[in-house]
């Protein structure tokens, strides 16, 4: 899901509002990911004013603390790179019974788990991250919707996506 996606999720709507979302978008898109990104967040103790974003992206996982805070205090955010040689990952595990599934993944110490139709979500999720530890490259999870370029991958530093042409050698027009 993207973090735009998260909104309706989120125990107190106050603390993710549309001025922090901007916000984590610009912290996001610093550490290189999209300011919109295929994320996991996890809400604190204080689930209206505390909040984690987890976004792999193609240099490491970004992670991004937000406290919104009172009207006197305003909202605060703080992110760090977490390069993926250095990401702290748990195996992911699934259950089912009686046509109820439950899957659950750890990830930099958070518990991630999601049932029935949730378990999809946090199933791709896993996937996004695990290819992105592997070294492989982060899959496309929204075939067919047109998102920003597609950032420059750790091995190569070229865009992803199509591979470079080598164009062709000419022939002269003597044959």
């Amino acid at each position: 899901m993207r973090l735009s996606g998260w909104r309706t999720k989120a125990p107190g709507r106050a603390g993710i509002n549309p001025k922090i979302l901007d916000t984590v978008g610009s912290i996001l898109m610093a550490l290189g990911a999209e300011a919109d990104p295929h994320c996991w967040v996890t809400w604190g103790d204080e689930t209206a004013s505390r909040w984690a974003v987890m976004a792999p992206c193609p240099a490491g996982l970004a992670v991004v603390n937000v406290r919104a805070g009172g009207p006197q205090e305003g909202s605060r955010a703080g992110g760090r790179l977490v390069r993926w040689s250095k990401v702290q990952v748990r195996e992911l595990a699934a259950e089912a019974e009686r046509g109820h599934r439950v899957v659950m993944f750890q990830l930099e110490g958070q518990p991630i788990r999601g049932a029935d139709e949730e378990a999809d979500d946090v199933a791709a999720f896993a996937g996004l991250t695990l290819a992105g530890v592997e070294g492989r490259p982060l899959p496309d999870l929204d075939p067919g919707l047109k998102h920003r370029p597609a950032a420059p991958t750790r091995s190569t530093g070229k865009p992803a996506g199509k591979p470079a042409t080598v164009p062709t050698a000419r022939r002269s027009a003597a044959g």
